[in-house]
């Protein structure tokens, strides 16, 4: 049985098997998150999605998807980039958001990880309402069959963990 836990803190300091990027689909570094990462991960971990770019994902990866690369000066094996849906008041879809949590808890349990790092996906310039992200966020992650054993939400505000803390206890 997975363990949810919350953290209030920076995502790139976290000591787990995976951190999980809320990332753009170019997979090429951006703000926010993406941005945070890529800075305190190091070359490496552009260098990677470089490959990924030149390889299986030419026009980028999709809304929903995950794929890992090396976490290079983190302090964890890998990163798994995710692409959160882009909130709008009409035409929303909360599976696709959802869609990121699962299958970057496949991507997790394909790589053999125990402990996964989530930011709260889409939840910054891409606009999601931070209750409604949240309640999908951990719906989708109880409702997950994996083999990881910790999933850590890291919120990097007071008000996010207290969303998040809402329905974790």
């Amino acid at each position: 049985m997975t363990t949810i836990t919350i953290v209030q803190g920076d995502i790139t300091r976290q000591s787990v098997d995976a951190i999980v990027n809320a990332a753009n689909s170019s997979l090429l570094g951006g703000g926010g998150v993406d941005g945070a990462i890529h800075r305190r991960g190091g070359p490496a971990i552009l260098a990677d999605c470089r490959r990924l770019r030149a390889s299986h994902y030419g026009k980028g990866l999709a809304t929903g998807r995950a794929v890992a690369t090396t976490a290079g000066e983190l302090d964890a094996r890998w990163v798994i980039h995710t692409v959160g849906p882009v909130y709008q008041a009409s035409g929303s879809d909360p599976s696709l958001l959802a869609s990121c949590y699962r299958a970057s808890l496949e991507v997790a349990d394909e790589l053999g990880a125990r402990t996964v790092a989530f930011p709260a996906v889409s939840t910054g310039v891409y606009g999601w309402p931070m209750a409604d992200a949240a309640r999908i966020a951990v719906e989708a992650v109880r409702a997950a069959r994996t083999a990881v054993e910790e999933v850590r939400f890291v919120l990097f505000d007071d008000k996010a963990y207290q969303v998040f803390a809402e329905l974790i206890h």
